[in-house]
């Protein structure tokens, strides 16, 4: 980041490099590539989807002394940080003490998304609406805890763990094993060495995220995850199964409450306690009886909202990424409401989110085989005979567009038709939730 309010944006076209490989990251590269302001991009590591659009450097993500070499041998102007590990280890901090820009935040206030327990806190002190809570490092006190408590509860690691250490426990059977794993038993490592237990919110989960300076704060369009790996939120959390956009849950009122509410509050709670946020924070929201409260903050674009999100925002991003690095958004951006609606569906691997196999052969579109439907590469790379392959659990988003909300899902469903790979498993119900907050068709 830039330390001066009063940096102006150059004139000219930046070399921009974007730090991750995945589906987020490609639907960053995707957005990036479409502003006058991009005259080149970089990604590390990249995917076989994101080289279509920008060149890839074989570079690890957590790598940050080969990653501050390679911005500098490549004169980049600009780093985006897509994942949250190297944000919470504090990438931001070393590519600023080497004077790079960089837009992200600090590992100060990554450690809102770094620590479940601090973000607890947070709240706490700053009266941020969120759920009941206590916070254990041993077991026999966690234990002691539960067993009084009410049921439903839920149990969540500490520290970051994919997006798979929190456990919604519907019996006591089911809360004291889930506890019992990550203290005794170190199911997430380090990140699991203390735990929250909070009160159960009943309520619909929503996500909305801002772009902030460290002051200011653009909304962008709230958006609605589906974690569960099977249909009707059954199963283990994933690390995101589809999203759309807008979710029509979030209705004008809603978000005006969560701005003044949440948003607002906590990036100046932020500021106060010298952790100035600068970056993408997300809101895991839950509307509950008594309003909207927060589920977790998170210190980037999520993943897929990001794949959802992105296509429908319609301002510059290069150029507000730029105002954010330099500490210098505008006193007020003119956002207007989505003209349409997006909504992905992500292809997994067989046994995702446990044990599964990679190396099988993808057939998927090709490049604007249909204006309408975005593909972005989450867990993708190349064999030895340069074929498209899974690479991970999660391996594909496939995003559709359209001006109503049934036509982006038609057009989403229809895709993932026409693309096959061994084993792929996907949620055919991805979407169903908004149909209960829009009039019939």
């Amino acid at each position: 980041m830039i330390d001066s309010n009063k940096t102006p944006a150059p004139a000219r076209p930046l070399r921009l490099l974007v730090i991750g490989g995945g589906g987020r990251e490609h639907a960053l590269v995707w957005k990036l590539a479409r502003s006058p302001r991009a005259e080149k991009i970089f990604c590390a590591p990249g995917n076989p989807g994101i080289a279509q659009l920008a060149e890839c450097v074989d570079t690890s993500s957590s790598n940050v002394p080969a990653l501050l070499d390679f911005a500098r041998g490549a004169a980049i102007d600009l780093t985006i940080v897509g994942p949250e590990a190297p944000l919470v280890a504090g990438i931001v901090d070393s590519f600023a003490a080497a004077g790079l820009a960089i837009v992200g935040p600090s590992r100060a206030a990554a450690i809102i998304e770094g620590s479940k327990a601090f973000a607890k806190a947070f709240m706490r002190r700053h009266g941020i609406p969120t759920a009941d809570f206590e916070i254990f490092d041993r077991f026999a006190e966690a234990r002691d805890h539960l067993n009084q408590s009410a049921l439903p509860i839920v149990i969540k690691a500490d520290g970051l763990a994919a997006g798979k250490g929190a456990v919604v426990a519907h019996t006591r059977a089911e809360a004291l094993a889930a506890a019992e794993a990550m203290l005794e038993r170190r199911l997430f490592g380090e990140a699991g060495s203390r735990i929250v237990i909070e009160k159960f919110m009943p309520g619909e989960e929503v996500s909305v995220l801002c772009l902030s300076d460290g002051a200011r704060i653009i909304t962008l369009p709230a958006a609605q995850d589906h974690k569960a790996i099977f249909d009707q939120d059954r199963g283990p959390n994933t690390g995101g199964m589809g999203a759309y956009a807008p979710a029509p849950v979030m209705t004008p009122a809603l978000l005006a409450q969560v701005e003044a509410q949440i948003l607002r509050p906590a990036i100046a709670g932020l500021a106060q306690e010298g952790r100035a946020y600068r970056g993408v924070l997300y809101a895991g929201l839950m509307i509950t009886p008594e309003g909207p409260k927060v589920v977790e903050f998170n210190c980037r674009l999520g993943d897929p909202e990001a794949q959802v999100i992105l296509p429908l925002l319609e301002l510059d991003l290069v150029e507000l990424l730029w105002q954010i690095a330099c500490g210098a958004l505008p006193e007020a951006v003119v956002t207007s409401p989505p003209n349409g609606w997006a909504l992905a569906v992500v292809m997994a691997s067989a046994g995702y989110p446990g044990e599964y196999q990679t190396g099988k052969v993808i057939s998927a579109l090709t490049p604007g085989e249909d204006e309408q439907v975005l593909v972005f590469h989450s867990g993708t790379t190349k064999d030895a005979a340069g074929r498209l392959v899974t690479g991970g659990g999660r391996v594909l988003a496939v995003t559709g567009l359209g001006r109503t909300f049934e036509q982006a899902r038609q057009r989403a469903y229809a895709a993932v038709g026409r693309i096959s790979f061994e084993g792929a498993h996907y949620r055919t119900d991805i979407g169903a939730k908004a149909l209960r907050h829009l009039p019939a068709a």
